[in-house]
C-alpha cells in the first residue's frame, strides 16, 4: 500500500513532508510548545510571511497571542509580540538567548561571524564589545567626538542651504546618510569618507543592498538539506555583495597604512593588533579580517538606522504642519535664529525630544530585531522553548500595541511630554515598550551614539530650514509606506525643497 504511494521522488517528498508536519505538530502538542499555524508541509509558514514579515507576524499574534510559535522549513521560531513577552525573553531568560544562529548570513555576508552582530556569544564577542565600549561609546569617547558630529552636521546645513538657494530638490536620505557616513570616517578612520558625488551614492546603494539581503527570510536557513541548492539565489547575491564590500573596506585599510592618522578607531585597532593584550577569545591576536569585520558593523549599522529614523521624523513633520510649527517654537526659544543647534542644547529641547521618541517608536529602524537562538531547554511564561529554537522579537508590533498606547498608529509626541502616561519610557533597552535599538546585553552598543545624532540632525534640520513640497509630489512626499528589510525604508524616498529660515547663510559657516 505504501508502496504504491511513493511511485515517484516527488510523492516521497510530499509524503516525508507531510510526516515532518505532523510529527511537529504532535511535538507542539505534546511539548507545550506556544501557539501557533501549523503551516504547509515541508515549507511551514514561510509562505505566509509575505513581503512584510513583521506586519505578518503582528497579525498572527493577534489571533495566537504575543508568543507564538512558527514552524519554519524545520526550523521551530518563536516570535514575541508585546512589551511583557520580550521582557521575559530579554530581560528574565537573556542569558539564553545571547547568540545567533548559523545562516546565510553568517556564511556569506561580509565577514560572517568574525563581526560583533553575528559572532556567537562567547569571549571573542565579549572582546570585540569591550573595544567598541571603551573607545568609541564611553561618555568621555562621545565628548571627544562632539565636535565632529557638530561639524559634519553644520556641514550638512551649508550645503542645504545652497541647494535651496537654486531651488534644488534635495534627498532627505542621501543628504542625512552622506552627512553621518563623513561623521563615522572621522572618527574610525581619521577623515571624512565622503565629499558627495557618484561615491557616496554608490556607498549607500551598497548599504542599503546589504541590508536587504540580511531581512530576507531564506528558505536555505530553514531548511538545511536545500541549502545547497539556493533556491532564492540569495547565497549568490550575498557573496557578491561580499566581494564588493571587502574591496571598499581594503581599499580604506591601505589608504590608512599611508597616513599618519592616531586617533582613529582604525589606528586604536592597529595598535591592539600589534600588541594583543587583554584581548580574551581573538585566539591571542586581532586579524585584518576581524579589524574590517567590525568597520563593517560600525559603518553599515551607523549609517543606515540613523539615516532612516531622521529622514522618517522630517517626512512626520511636513505630514503635521502643527507640530513643526511648535517645534520650532521651541527651537527659536532655546536656541535663537543667529546660530545652529549644538549638543548642549538638546537637555533643553524637550519638544524635540518627544518627537524623536515618537519616531523611534512609530518607525522603529529595526522591526523585527536580529534572530537569537535558544542555547539549552527552558520555560517562557508557561511555554516550553525547545533547544535551537530561533527568537524574533517584533520591536514594530510591540511600539503599536494598542493595549500599551492611546491612538498607536497616530504620530503624537506630546504622548512623551512632562506629565503624560509615558514621559518615563526612554528607548535605551530598559522600557519594553519601545525598543529601537533592542534590549539586554545583545542590545546595540552605539545606542548613545545614535540618539545623539538623530537629536542633532534633525534639531538642525527642523530649526534651520522650511522645507517645501516639490509642486505635484505632495502624494509622494507624504506616502508613509514601508520599503522592509533588516532596517524600515521608506517606500518612496523623501524628497523636498530646503528654504533657510536661519537670520543669516552665514551661521551656517561659521
Amino acid at each position: 500500500m505504501i508502496g504504491d504511494l511513493i511511485d515517484s521522488p516527488i510523492h516521497l517528498v510530499v509524503l516525508i513532508a507531510a510526516l515532518w508536519a505532523l510529527i511537529w505538530y504532535f511535538r507542539r502538542q505534546n511539548s507545550r510548545l506556544p501557539p501557533g499555524p501549523s503551516g504547509w508541509p515541508l515549507i511551514g509558514s514561510l509562505p505566509a510571511l509575505g513581503a512584510m514579515p513583521h506586519h505578518s507576524i503582528s497579525e498572527l499574534a493577534k489571533r495566537y497571542g504575543p508568543i507564538l510559535s512558527l514552524r519554519l522549513g524545520t526550523t521551530t521560531v518563536v516570535a514575541a509580540c508585546s512589551a511583557s513577552a520580550a521582557r521575559e525573553f530579554l530581560k528574565h531568560n537573556d542569558a539564553n538567548f545571547l547568540s545567533r544562529p548559523s545562516n546565510a548570513v553568517s556564511k556569506h555576508m561580509p565577514y560572517g561571524s568574525h563581526d560583533m552582530v553575528w559572532a556567537e556569544h562567547g569571549p571573542r564577542w565579549r572582546s570585540l564589545r569591550k573595544i567598541c565600549a571603551v573607545h568609541l561609546f564611553s561618555n568621555t569617547a562621545l565628548d571627544d567626538f562632539r565636535i565632529v558630529r557638530e561639524k559634519e552636521v553644520g556641514i550638512l546645513a551649508a550645503s542645504l542651504a545652497r541647494a535651496g538657494e537654486v531651488g534644488e530638490i534635495v534627498g532627505v536620505g542621501e543628504a542625512v546618510h552622506l552627512c553621518i557616513a563623513n561623521v563615522l570616517g572621522k572618527v574610525l578612520i581619521g577623515r571624512r569618507l565622503f565629499e558627495g558625488g557618484e561615491d557616496a551614492r554608490e556607498y549607500r546603494e551598497m548599504v542599503l543592498e546589504g541590508m536587504q539581503l540580511l531581512g530576507v527570510f531564506n528558505i536555505g536557513d530553514f531548511v538545511p538539506s536545500l541549502e545547497w541548492m539556493d533556491l532564492m539565489g540569495v547565497a549568490k547575491k550575498m557573496k557578491v555583495h561580499h566581494r564588493r564590500h571587502d574591496g571598499f573596506m581594503q581599499r580604506i585599510m591601505d589608504e590608512h597604512a599611508f597616513s599618519s592618522l592616531q586617533g582613529d578607531f582604525l589606528s586604536v585597532l592597529l595598535r591592539l593588533k600589534d600588541d594583543p593584550v587583554g584581548l580574551d577569545g581573538l585566539d591571542g591576536k586581532l586579524t585584518d579580517i576581524d579589524i574590517k569585520a567590525l568597520l563593517t558593523d560600525l559603518f553599515t549599522a551607523g549609517t543606515d538606522t540613523s539615516t532612516s529614523t531622521v529622514e522618517w521624523a522630517i517626512a512626520e513633520l511636513i505630514k503635521h504642519p502643527h507640530v513643526q510649527k511648535k517645534v520650532q517654537a521651541e527651537l527659536d526659544s532655546v536656541v535663537g535664529r543667529d546660530r545652529l543647534v549644538k549638543e548642549s542644547d538638546i537637555p533643553n529641547l524637550t519638544y524635540l525630544q518627544a518627537i524623536v521618541k515618537e519616531t523611534f517608536r512609530l518607525h522603529p529602524s529595526t522591526p523585527l530585531s536580529l534572530p537569537r537562538i535558544a542555547s539549552e531547554s527552558c520555560e517562557v511564561a508557561g511555554y516550553h522553548i525547545p533547544k535551537g529554537a530561533r527568537l524574533l522579537v517584533n520591536v514594530w508590533a510591540i511600539s503599536r500595541d494598542p493595549s500599551i498606547w492611546t491612538d498607536p498608529l497616530e504620530f503624537q509626541p506630546e504622548r512623551f511630554m512632562p506629565g503624560s502616561k509615558y514621559e518615563h519610557i526612554d528607548v535605551r533597552g530598559n522600557d519594553f515598550e519601545v525598543i529601537p535599538f533592542g534590549a539586554g546585553r545583545r542590545i546595540c552598543p552605539g545606542v548613545s551614539m545614535g540618539i545623539k545624532m538623530v537629536q542633532l540632525m534633525a534639531a538642525t534640520l527642523v530649526h534651520g530650514f522650511e522645507w517645501e513640497l516639490p509642486v505635484g509630489q505632495l502624494s509622494e512626499a507624504l506616502n508613509m509606506d514601508e520599503a522592509f528589510g533588516i532596517t524600515l525604508q521608506r517606500t518612496m524616498p523623501l524628497k523636498i525643497q530646503p528654504k533657510l529660515r536661519l537670520a543669516s547663510r552665514a551661521y551656517l559657516l561659521a
